[in-house]
């Protein structure tokens, strides 16, 4: 309900700040199981959900809004994206077992201009503003909530989500020694070739499990050094998975790419366009990851 909610919210708001530009919205949730009979009290709840946010920006609260209303601006994000044209990509609720166990998850979006991302925000409610690696007992368990924000060629930027401090500029680690490095990955299963990968690195630490693309904002701001995403044969990757994240790790001096060491390729519709694996990292340990994945691959018979 939440991410519907969610995904309602970011297509009213931006349609009506675009125009007279007409939107054009690549987004994860769909209606389908919203207009099926049974639905009505759902949907009713998420139209609520959707009144009550809007509600909170005084130039909102005039607008009647039905539940059709809510229906087709949760339908906008059926654009197929592409490389022509400028295209929004939104990630309502990234994280969902995150977001139900009450830990990290976020909501991610980024500007597509002729197949290159050129604007990415990250919302990040549960994110400590301290490091979300390293955080302490000691951490105030108030000081949660970021916001980050990059546009091409402007550095990457952090901010209090709640509003109260000023945005503060951003760069991933310039740690440079792989046995002090640490790396992320998610809270999925472990992935066998992670592992092979991190030995061969020589990282003595075990890897930090942190759902959602907040592992690409973690990274952003030098809170570890490597995020390792391999993923089981077969399986596509979605632009809204990784377009807002990409550009505010590689604002703030990261690197993207895949596991032959070619940045990510938004242009190709809803799902990336890439080989096997994504690396996020900074630029002067990118050829030691790319040497021991390569390695890794080829221990493993994994094959692009």
């Amino acid at each position: 309900m939440v991410s519907s909610g969610s995904q309602a919210v970011v297509s009213l708001v931006l349609e009506r700040e675009l125009q007279p530009d007409k939107l054009s919205l690549v987004a994860e949730e769909e209606t389908g199981d919203l207009r099926k009979n049974g639905s009505e009290a759902f949907l009713e709840d998420i139209a609520k959900l959707v009144k009550d946010t809007l509600a909170s920006e005084e130039s909102y609260t005039s607008s009647p809004l039905s539940t059709d209303d809510v229906l087709n601006a949760i339908d906008c994000g059926k654009s197929e994206g592409g490389c022509k044209g400028s295209h929004w990509v939104l990630d309502p609720i990234d994280g969902t077992r995150g977001f139900v166990r009450g830990e990290q998850y976020a909501v991610g979006l980024a500007l597509l201009v002729e197949g290159k991302v050129v604007l990415g925000v990250m919302a990040c409610p549960n994110l400590p503003l301290a490091s979300a690696v390293c955080a302490t007992d000691n951490s105030s368990q108030e000081d949660v909530g970021c916001l980050f924000f990059a546009t091409t060629g402007s550095g990457t930027y952090v901010q209090s989500l709640k509003g109260n401090s000023l945005p503060q500029k951003v760069q991933v680690s310039s740690n440079e020694n792989l046995d002090e490095a640490k790396f992320l990955e998610s809270y999925h299963k472990p992935i066998p070739i992670h592992g092979t990968i991190a030995k061969k690195l020589g990282i003595k630490a075990l890897p930090v499990r942190i759902d959602s693309q907040a592992k690409y904002a973690a990274l952003s701001r030098g809170d570890a050094e490597i995020y390792l995403r391999f993923t089981l044969n077969g399986y596509r990757e979605c632009i809204w998975d990784h377009a807002p994240g990409s550009i505010i790790t590689t604002e703030a001096g990261g690197v993207v790419c895949d596991a032959t060491g070619k940045s990510l390729d938004f242009s190709k519709g809803k799902y990336l366009a890439h080989k096997t694996g994504i690396i996020v990292t900074t630029k002067k340990l990118k050829p030691w990851i790319l040497k021991a994945v390569r390695e890794s691959i080829e221990e493993e018979n994994l094959y692009f």
